[in-house]
């Protein structure tokens, strides 16, 4: 638990009334009232719940006749500014006693800039052993959270617990160290500062270090920049403002040498090590997320993904996150086993979900939309790096995506497969892109190889507004035969309508200006559905990322839901 002392920063002027009888000594003179005032504010928080302690200038009642505790009655209590809403609020007090303390609950996540303002709801609601009331005119004013700059000389975080009271800055790279535990608590927002190159901000998890960071839809935590005041004073739109969250663990890669260095970090740092033997390996929890405006350029066009996972273990829980305005990619995935379902990436600059390096995780129920001209490939899906063939393949199953493009004008595919990857996408919809999902085809062991073995599968999914005529195509390299090329496009073309795929409008919008988009089917998507591989996926009756008769999962803790229609 953070706690913080303040002081009072208000108070009303009270004068003390005096009553003369006219006489020449004091023995003759009536005793002078003097009412009670406020002394102290302190605010401690906790699982995005605040303990608010008032103190008083001597011990009080609720009544004139020294009895009663106060109570929810004898106070006025308001959250003013920012973007948190007061939802509950709770006294306790003994009379008598000189301190009441407030249990405070918020309705919505604070941005930092709420005061807290506390009043007697009368001129008759306290009073003290001499039934002095306390003027209704008093207050207690203060800020709800402060801000915290977080630097690493090296040392890491240690084992600590960032709570919702606070503003966290990251001031450069901030690392949770090998053996340390950092635990946020839901509601807390983190900001990184500006910066480029060895000045560039971010919060890396290195291999042995642990994140528990559980938020919730009505308290998600937020990672952003530092100029973003969560009410407008950075647009929605705007990336590159800072780095990102990068997690590195100890699972399998398929390069020549592990451990590896992760992307986005200088060569020089040996914390950014991932990479080892173990699948099993856990990093935390990350839940309900909202990471936004990242991907600074740390130098030669070499920007941080707005999440990366470096040899994830599959112990790790990743579920409910946002990746919106990046500058790079959304979701980077270098080999591992990590399991995420429930994922937002919009507005991205580069690639939405990106994998390479064996990556052979599982995805359940993720959701990528491009807009505002920016986006290359919704899937860019590479196996092996140094060398290609390397092992384990990637293989993910990955099922109900919904895939949202920037439409015919912009050239761009859905998913490529290439270097070797293979993978299982079932049940999802991908709509409106130029092109659709193209497999790499070598003189040698490619993407296709895991497409003849079984290891590159696409089943029962469903296509919308694909411009391209044939929506599963080969690309082959300059030096593979005419013929081969030809037989390897017709066999994956046959395979769309065998493999259960179809063309159907699922009834997702995006309207004319693709400034709105609503991901959610109003037209039926269901039909024969893939059997999932494993227990850890949800069994359900629909294609794609959301349930058309279901909640929402993705409306309010995100960003991206101001642009759902």
């Amino acid at each position: 638990m953070k706690k913080i002392n303040l002081k009072i920063l208000a108070f009303a002027f009270m004068a003390a009334l005096f009553t003369f009888s006219g006489c020449k000594d004091c023995e003759d003179c009536a005793t002078p009232t003097k009412a009670p005032t406020f002394t102290t504010l302190d605010i401690s928080a906790e699982s995005g719940n605040f303990v608010v302690t008032v103190g008083f200038s001597e011990g009080v009642y609720k009544n004139s006749n020294q009895t009663g505790n106060l109570d929810n009655s004898s106070f006025d209590v308001a959250i003013e500014g920012g973007s948190a809403s007061l939802d509950t609020w709770t006294v306790t007090h003994t009379a008598g006693d000189n301190t009441a303390i407030f249990n405070i609950e918020l309705a919505t996540a604070s941005n930092g800039s709420e005061i807290i303002v506390i009043k007697p709801s009368s001129d008759v609601s306290i009073y003290n052993t001499t039934a002095d009331a306390m003027s209704g005119n008093q207050a207690l004013i203060s800020n709800l959270v402060s801000t915290i700059t977080i630097t690493d000389d090296g040392s890491g975080t240690g084992t600590t617990t960032w709570t919702s009271d606070n503003i966290y800055i990251l001031d450069g790279f901030v690392f949770v160290n090998d053996g340390q535990i950092l635990t946020i608590e839901k509601g807390t927002i983190i900001k990184g500062k500006a910066g480029q190159g060895e000045n560039a901000s971010a919060l890396i998890v290195a291999m042995g270090g642990k994140i528990m960071a559980e938020g919730t839809a009505e308290l998600p935590i937020i990672f952003t920049a530092e100029a973003d005041d969560l009410q407008g004073s950075v647009p929605d739109l705007d990336n590159g403002l800072w780095g990102g969250v990068i997690i590195l663990g100890k699972a399998k890669l398929n390069t020549s040498t592990v451990p590896q260095q992760i992307e986005g970090l200088p060569t020089t740092e040996p914390r950014g090590a991932y990479g080892g033997s173990n699948d099993d390996d856990d990093s935390g929890i990350f839940k309900y997320i909202s990471i936004r405006h990242g991907g600074t350029d740390i130098g030669e066009g070499n920007e941080i993904n707005g999440l990366t996972l470096g040899g994830v273990g599959r112990n790790t829980v990743i579920e409910y996150i946002e990746v919106f305005a990046n500058k790079d990619d959304g979701v980077e995935f270098f080999g591992g086993v990590p399991r995420l379902n429930n994922i937002v990436v919009a507005f991205c600059g580069d690639d939405c979900y990106d994998y390479d390096q064996g990556y052979n995780g599982y995805g359940q129920f993720w959701l990528a939309v491009q807009g505002y001209g920016r986006g290359d490939r919704i899937g860019e899906q590479d196996g092996g790096t140094d060398p290609e063939t390397g092992t384990p393949y990637a293989t993910p199953n990955i099922y109900n995506a919904t895939y949202m493009g920037l439409g015919e004008a912009a050239g761009k595919r859905l998913v490529t497969f290439r270097d070797n990857a293979g993978g299982h996408y079932a049940n999802s919809i991908m709509m409106n892109q130029a092109k659709g999902i193209d497999i790499e085809l070598l003189t040698g062991e490619c993407s296709y190889s895991k497409f003849e073995s079984g290891d590159l599968t696409l089943e029962n999914n469903m296509f919308w507004d694909v411009t391209a005529s044939t929506i599963f195509t080969i690309s082959a390299a300059d030096d593979v035969d005419s013929t081969t090329a030809a037989n390897a496009s017709s066999a994956v073309a046959a395979y769309f309508a065998t493999a259960g795929n179809l063309v159907a409008d699922p009834g997702i919008t995006i309207d004319e200006g693709f400034s709105l988009f609503n991901p959610i089917p109003s037209n039926s998507v269901g039909g024969t559905m893939a059997n999932t591989p494993d227990a850890w996926f949800q069994t359900v009756n629909y294609k794609g990322a959301f349930d058309p008769n279901g909640a929402n999962w993705a409306a309010g803790w995100t960003l991206f839901s101001k642009y759902m229609n």
